[in-house]
């Protein structure tokens, strides 16, 4: 039977190294994540500096229009709750649909682009003024061949 007698001392010993080196790993992934968090930060900041909110007024036919908000994600913000805000606000209907580029915007009935920039300004903070950008769209007119 193979058997090895440690003293108290030895013993202290190798313990306290152990728990020194556990110590700094410790203070190291402590420092590590850190940096990550930092890291994560700032590119979040770069994120929302390069982000836009667009607000696009859509004219659907005739004198009807549609106003499109999209851009909301970068920010932090839910499209399902923001358009529901929309909608109470304005007293219309907002909706959230998706964009064949892959993301999602919000849709509310009326001509409200001005009334919603001033709104998500005042509501949201996290919005930058100078990331909100206005955009009309005119869909185009069909030749109604009435030329002659």
């Amino acid at each position: 039977m193979y058997e090895r007698l440690w003293s108290a001392d030895a013993l202290e010993a190798a313990t306290s190294t152990l728990s020194l080196e556990a110590r700094k790993r410790a203070e190291k992934d402590a420092h590590k994540k850190a940096l990550k968090a930092e890291a994560a930060e700032a590119k979040q900041a770069a994120t929302i500096a390069s982000s836009k909110v667009i607000i696009k007024r859509v004219e659907r036919n005739k004198r009807k229009y549609v106003t499109a908000v999209s851009g909301l994600e970068a920010f932090g913000l839910e499209n399902k709750k923001v358009a529901k805000d929309l909608g109470k606000k304005f007293a219309t209907g907002a909706s959230v649909t998706k964009v064949p580029s892959g993301g999602e915007e919000i849709v509310v009935q009326g001509d409200v682009s001005e009334e919603i920039e001033e709104f998500l300004l005042e509501k949201y903070s996290v919005i930058p003024e100078d990331n909100i950008e206005l955009v009309e769209d005119k869909k185009k007119k069909k030749d109604t061949g009435a030329g002659g």
